[in-house]
C-alpha cells in the first residue's frame, strides 16, 4: 500500500475535501448562473443555498448507474451552452462587461505578475483535475475493459474543447473574457449560455457530491447488513452522508465567492496532489523495482517523468495556493465586489 495506512486515510482525507470543494465552485457557478438569467432576481446567499438543495436531492439518487444518465444531460447542456458562447462572441457587438467605447487588447505574451501567472496556472490544473473520480468511476462500470478506451476519448475530447473554444473567446474579447467565460457574450446572450449551461452544472454538483458521499458511506458501513440492505438506518446514513457534503460545500461556496480565486485555489491545493504528486508517486511504486533489471531509455525516461511531475506538482501546490489566495484577497478588497454570504450580483466579473 502506497505510504501505509496513514497515507491512505490522508489521501482519502484529501479526496473527500476536493471534491467537496470542487461542489463549492459548482454551487458559487449555480448561483452566478440563476443570477444571469434572472437579472440578479434575489439574493445571492439565497441562489447559493437554492443550488446546494438541488444538489442535495440530485446526489441522493443511491447508485452511480442511476446518476448516469444525468451525466448525458449535462454533457449536452455544457456543450450546447458553449457552442453558443463561441458563436455568439464571433457576431456580437461587444462583450457583456466590456465599457461602450471599449478597445480589445490581445497578447500571446505578456508580463503578468507572480500571483497572477501562478493563478492562472492553478485553474488550468483545475481544468483537468478529474483524475480522482475515475477510481470511483471505473470500480462501478459493468465492463472495467472499456475504462482506458473511455479515458482516452474523454481527455482528448475535453483538451480539444478547450483550446478551441479558449482560444476563439479570448481573440473576441480580449481582456474583458468574464469568470466564468458564460458572461462574456452580449447581455442577452449571457442568459441564453447561463441558460443552458445550468442543468449541467447542476449534474456536474451532483455527481462530485455524490463520489465522496459514496465513499464516506461505504467506510461507515462495509462490514454492516445496512450497506445493501434498504433500511432505515441505511437511509439515514446514506441521506447523512450526502447532506454533510453539501453543506461543507455550501460553506465553502459562501466563503469564498469570488469563481476564478476559487477554482485556482481548489487547483493548486488538491487538483496538484491528487492529479500529480500522488499519480508520480503511484507509478514509482508500481516501477520502481524494475530499475535493478530494466535499463531501456524509455524506463528511464518513465522514471524521470514522474518525478518531474512531482516536483512540479508540489512547486504549484504551494506558488498556487499563495497566488490563488493573494487574488481572493484582492477581489474582495475591489470595489463592487461580492463578500461572504453576500446579496451582490455575483454575475458580472472578470
Amino acid at each position: 500500500m502506497l505510504a501505509g495506512r496513514v497515507g491512505a486515510e490522508f489521501l482519502a482525507f484529501a479526496f473527500v475535501l476536493f471534491m467537496t470543494a470542487v461542489v463549492g465552485s459548482g454551487l458559487l457557478g449555480i448561483s452566478i448562473g440563476l443570477n444571469a438569467v434572472s437579472t440578479h432576481g434575489a439574493c445571492t446567499a439565497v441562489f447559493v443555498a437554492v443550488a446546494a438543495v438541488i444538489t442535495f436531492g440530485l446526489a441522493s439518487i443511491e447508485t452511480l448507474g442511476r446518476v448516469s444518465w444525468l451525466g448525458w444531460i449535462g454533457l449536452i447542456s455544457i456543450l450546447v451552452s458553449i457552442l453558443t458562447l463561441t458563436i455568439s462572441v464571433g457576431i456580437q457587438d461587444r462583450p457583456a462587461i466590456a465599457p461602450v467605447d471599449w478597445q480589445k487588447d490581445v497578447f500571446i505574451v505578456t508580463q503578468p505578475t507572480f500571483p497572477e501567472a501562478i493563478s492562472a496556472i492553478s485553474s488550468l490544473v483545475f481544468a483537468f483535475a478529474g483524475t480522482p473520480a475515475f477510481f470511483g468511476i471505473v470500480s462501478e462500470m459493468r465492463d472495467p475493459r472499456q475504462y482506458t478506451k473511455s479515458l482516452l476519448i474523454c481527455q482528448t475530447t475535453v483538451t480539444v474543447c478547450y483550446m478551441a473554444i479558449g482560444v476563439v473567446v479570448y481573440y473576441y474579447c480580449g481582456q474583458f473574457v468574464a469568470s466564468p467565460a458564460l458572461g462574456s457574450a452580449g447581455e442577452q446572450m449571457k442568459k441564453v449560455c447561463y441558460g443552458l449551461a445550468l442543468p449541467g452544472l447542476m449534474v456536474t454538483s451532483c455527481i462530485y457530491t455524490h463520489l465522496p458521499a459514496k465513499y464516506i458511506f461505504v467506510r461507515l458501513l462495509r462490514s454492516s447488513k445496512h450497506l445493501t440492505a434498504h433500511t432505515w438506518q441505511h437511509w439515514t446514513i446514506w441521506l447523512a452522508c450526502t447532506g454533510s457534503c453539501v453543506i461543507f460545500s455550501y460553506i465553502i461556496a459562501s466563503a469564498v465567492p469570488v469563481f476564478g480565486g476559487l477554482v485556482g485555489l481548489i487547483g493548486a491545493l488538491f487538483g496538484t496532489l491528487l492529479s500529480m504528486q500522488v499519480m508520480g508517486c503511484m507509478w514509482l511504486y508500481d516501477n520502481w523495482s524494475d530499475r535493478h533489471h530494466d535499463h531501456s531509455l524509455g524506463y528511464r525516461a518513465l522514471v524521470a517523468w514522474n518525478f518531474f511531475i512531482i516536483i512540479v506538482g508540489s512547486f504549484l501546490m504551494v506558488a498556487g495556493t499563495y497566488g490563488s489566495i493573494d487574488g481572493i484577497i484582492a477581489s474582495y478588497n475591489a470595489d463592487g465586489s461580492s463578500g461572504v454570504w453576500s446579496c451582490a450580483d455575483n454575475s458580472n466579473s472578470v
